[in-house]
C-alpha cells in the first residue's frame, strides 16, 4: 500500500498532509507527493525517517507562483497510476471546497480522475478511495471522516519546514500562497466525498461563472430554510410597493430565476436578465410557458445603457462583484430594490448612497435574520448573514 498525496504545489504537502506523510510507525510504507502545478512526483520509500522526507520535499518550495494550476483530471490520473506503480494505494488531497480556487480544483479533478472512466477520467486511473483535507476553511465548518491530532514534536517539524524552507511564503502579498497561523493547522481532518457532495462543495465556493454554476442550484435557494425565508420576504417587500398591474419589474442577476418564479406566481410582468449562459438555461427552463416572463441577457452595464423601461428594477444579492454603483442612475427606472447583507450594505451602498445627487431612501427593512446551516447534505454548515433591503426612489420622482 502506497499513501499518495496530491497538491497543488509541495508546502501544500507539509501544511495539511504531515500526518500521512511522517508516519511514526516505523513500519510505515512508502508514500508520493504529486505535485500538480508542475507534475513532479517525489518517492519517499518506505522505512524513510520523517525528518529525512521533509528535508527531500524542501528543495521543491518555490515562490508564490499565480500561474499554479490543475493540469486537469486525464494528467492527473497519468501521474496518479506513475506513482501507485502497480500497487494498492490511498489517495490523498485538497478540499473541493478550498476557498482558494488553485487547490479546490485540483481536490477536484484528483477526485473525478480516481474515480475511472464512468466519472470523465478516461480511464487512465484505476478507481481509488479518496480523502480530502478540511485545511484551511474560512466559511464553512466541515463534519470530518477522520482526525488526526498533531503531537508536539510533528508541529514543531511543521513549523520548522515553513521557518527554513518556506520563509518566503510568510510574508508574500498573494492571498493564495501566503502562510499564516490558520494555514498551519496542529490538527489534520479529513472527509471522503461522493460525486454529487464534491460537486456541490466545489460549485458553493465559487462566486461567479462557470464553476459556480457547475452543478443546478449550487446557493441551495430551493432546499434552504433560511433561502426560502429571504425570497419569500423579498416579494411580499416588492408588492408593499408596487402592483402587479403597476408595470414590468426588471430583474438583474436573476440566477436560475428563485425569485423570478415567486413574482410572476404574484401576477408580476418580470424581465429576467443572467449574463452566464448555464444559469440562463436553467432559467429559461424554469420559466418556459409563463408569459409574465422574459429572459435576457444583460448585465448591469447593459442594462444601464439600452435597458428596458421599468415600474421597478431589481438588484437582490447580487451586488458584490465589483460593480460600478454610477450604473445604477442610468438603469431607467425611478425605482430600485437593493438588497445585500449587513456589512456589504454598510461598507459598499452607504458611502455611495450618501453621496449621490440621484437617489433618495424611501424604505429600509431587514429582510431575514442570520441564521447557521447545513449545506451539501450536511457534510459542512456555514452562517447566512441576513439579508438588509432599501427601497430607493429617483430623486426628482
Amino acid at each position: 500500500m502506497i499513501e499518495i498525496v496530491v497538491v497543488l504545489r509541495v508546502e501544500d504537502a507539509v501544511l495539511d498532509f504531515l500526518s500521512v506523510l511522517t508516519d511514526p510507525d516505523p513500519g510505515a510504507g512508502p508514500a508520493a507527493v504529486v505535485l500538480a502545478d508542475r507534475g513532479d512526483i517525489l518517492t519517499l520509500p518506505a522505512g524513510t525517517p520523517s525528518a529525512e522526507r521533509l528535508a527531500r520535499l524542501a528543495p521543491y518550495v518555490r515562490p508564490a507562483e499565480e500561474d499554479a494550476a490543475s493540469p486537469g483530471p486525464a494528467a492527473l490520473a497519468g501521474l496518479i497510476r506513475r506513482a501507485a506503480g502497480g500497487r494498492s494505494a490511498r489517495v490523498w488531497t485538497h478540499s473541493p471546497a478550498d476557498n482558494r480556487r488553485s487547490r479546490g480544483r485540483v481536490g477536484r479533478d484528483t477526485a473525478i480522475a480516481c474515480a475511472g472512466p464512468a466519472d470523465g477520467a478516461g480511464g487512465a486511473a484505476p478507481v481509488l478511495t479518496v480523502r480530502h483535507a478540511v485545511g484551511y476553511s474560512p466559511y464553512l465548518q466541515f463534519v470530518s471522516d477522520l482526525d488526526r491530532p498533531l503531537g508536539r514534536e510533528q508541529v514543531a517539524a511543521k513549523l520548522d519546514f515553513v521557518n527554513r524552507a518556506a520563509p518566503g511564503l510568510l510574508a508574500t502579498p498573494s492571498a493564495e500562497f501566503v502562510v499564516q497561523t490558520p494555514r498551519i493547522p496542529a490538527a489534520e481532518r479529513f472527509f471522503a466525498a461522493d460525486p454529487t457532495e464534491r460537486e456541490r462543495l466545489f460549485a458553493l465556493l465559487a462566486s461567479l461563472g462557470d464553476e459556480a454554476a457547475a452543478v443546478a442550484d449550487p446557493w441551495e435557494f430551493a432546499t434552504s430554510p433560511y433561502e426560502t425565508r429571504r425570497l419569500d420576504a423579498t416579494a411580499a417587500w416588492v408588492r408593499r410597493h408596487r402592483s402587479p398591474g403597476g408595470g414590468p419589474l426588471v430583474e438583474v442577476g436573476a440566477c436560475e430565476g428563485a425569485l423570478t418564479s415567486r413574482l410572476a406566481a404574484d401576477g408580476f410582468s418580470v424581465y429576467a436578465t443572467e449574463p452566464n449562459p448555464h444559469f440562463r438555461a436553467r432559467l429559461d427552463a424554469a420559466v418556459r410557458g409563463t408569459d409574465a416572463v422574459q429572459v435576457g441577457a444583460e448585465d448591469l452595464a447593459g442594462l444601464a445603457k439600452d435597458g428596458p423601461a421599468g415600474a421597478a428594477y431589481l438588484l437582490v444579492e447580487m451586488l458584490y462583484y465589483g460593480q460600478d454603483l454610477a450604473l445604477l442612475d442610468d438603469l431607467p427606472t425611478g425605482l430600485l430594490f437593493l438588497a445585500l447583507e449587513p456589512e456589504a450594505l454598510e461598507t459598499r451602498l452607504r458611502p455611495w448612497l450618501a453621496a449621490s445627487a440621484v437617489w433618495r431612501t424611501v424604505e429600509e427593512v431587514r429582510l431575514v435574520p442570520p441564521r447557521v446551516e447545513p449545506v451539501c447534505g450536511g457534510r459542512a454548515y456555514l452562517s447566512k448573514r441576513g439579508s438588509v433591503g432599501l427601497a430607493l426612489r429617483r430623486t426628482d420622482g
